[in-house]
């Protein structure tokens, strides 16, 4: 046992002391830093507006007035804000806390400009396939985005009928998807408020009707009551499993590297004269053990650290961290030992990667499986 130790001790050390296993294990915490610092400027949208000529087709006469309406800036504005609000009321109250009264610059950063679309209504009896090649007459100064047609029986159905009819959208090639997006929720607020008003239903009394808030629910566990976060219970499995597979590559690779190193090198030679087998092997699987322990123990720290900033510690319970080590330790164990049987079973890391493969399949099963597990 005291030589299984001594070897537990030197495979530590050498792992630690090594340059490469210190600027790896800082490796992902800078680039998560560096894609929150990075990542508002690389999705940021500010400079992206959607503007544009529209043209449609009314047979119904009762659909344009209130697309002018609903593609006004002010009320493109007035939803996005809606829209937002009903997000926000739904989100945890660190978040709500967090947007403060800065709501509409969030949205102004979300969403981007507000669209400004021009409206050009065409004889009812218009030629639609004429009527397509204009949407290919862009030019700099005036872009043809969309051609809407309305269908007779979208405000009114036809005699006998419960189901409505719809409209048809003709877009250039390449348009980009939030001025479709925009384009559509315009018209489908057009045609509810066209449908209302034949009804004799102002567009408040619809709204009325039709809204039920989403209440948040409460959790209630067996000494206390907390509001329900959405997601926490999908996004803790991938936690753990992410965890694991962190520690487990990270001592699995390096038994890995270092049983064929050592073979290539005429080391173990060295090693074997002065313990068995099986002492360097377990002593090679315990020491690469508590570097991955020493990594888990990093992101575990991490991961404690966001929560309390984010005033969520209260939703994590803490016995999680037990059930971890002890899967941890036992999943290490299989695919240690399996990497470390890769490999003795080789002379180069060549034949190493073919060989991995089977295993790296069964790693990422709990991966491929995570929505049924986090579920469950």
């Amino acid at each position: 046992m005291k030589r299984v130790f001594l070897v537990a001790v030197r495979e530590f050390v050498v792992t630690v002391s090594n340059r490469a296993f210190i600027v790896g294990l800082l490796v992902m915490p800078v680039l998560i830093a560096m894609f929150a610092v990075l990542g508002p400027r690389l999705f940021n949208f500010r400079d992206f507006k959607v503007e544009g000529d529209v043209r449609i087709i009314d047979p119904t006469g009762l659909v344009v007035p209130q697309l002018r309406t609903a593609l006004d800036a002010r009320r493109i504005a007035a939803r996005r804000a809606e829209v937002t609000q009903r997000a926000l009321q739904n989100a945890p109250p660190v978040v709500r806390e967090l947007a403060g009264n800065r709501g509409n610059q969030a949205i102004q950063t979300a969403l981007g400009p507000v669209p400004e679309l021009r409206l050009e209504e065409l004889p009812r009896n218009a030629d639609i396939q004429k009527e397509k090649t204009w949407l290919l007459e862009n030019d700099d100064a005036h872009k043809h985005i969309a051609l809407i047609a309305i269908h007779p029986n979208a405000v009114l159905p036809a005699g006998g009928e419960l189901e409505y009819g719809t409209y048809d959208l003709f877009v250039p090639a390449n348009l980009d998807d939030r001025s479709d997006t925009e384009i559509q929720q315009s018209l489908r607020e057009a045609l509810i408020s066209a449908r209302g008003e034949a009804q004799s239903l102002n567009r408040e009394r619809i709204n009325a009707i039709i809204q039920v808030p989403r209440v948040r629910s409460v959790t209630v566990t067996a000494g206390d009551e907390r509001q329900t976060v959405r997601g926490f219970n999908i996004a803790l499995p991938v936690s753990v499993a992410a965890l694991l597979f962190i520690g487990v590559m990270t001592g699995g690779q390096a038994l890995l590297t270092s049983t064929v190193e050592e073979k290539s090198n005429r080391v173990i030679e060295v090693l074997l004269s002065a313990v068995s087998p099986m002492e360097l092997m377990a002593g090679k699987l315990i020491g690469q053990m508590v570097v991955s322990l020493l990594v888990l123990a990093l992101y575990i720290a991490m991961g404690l650290t966001v929560l309390t900033s984010l005033s969520m510690f209260g939703l994590f319970n803490p016995w999680l961290i037990l059930y971890v080590l002890i899967f941890f330790i036992i999943m290490y164990l299989v695919f240690g030992s399996l990497m470390m049987a890769v490999g003795a079973a080789v002379n180069e890391m060549r034949e190493a990667q073919a060989l991995m493969m089977p295993l790296m399949l069964i790693l990422m099963i709990p991966w491929i499986l995570w929505m049924p597990i986090s579920r469950n």
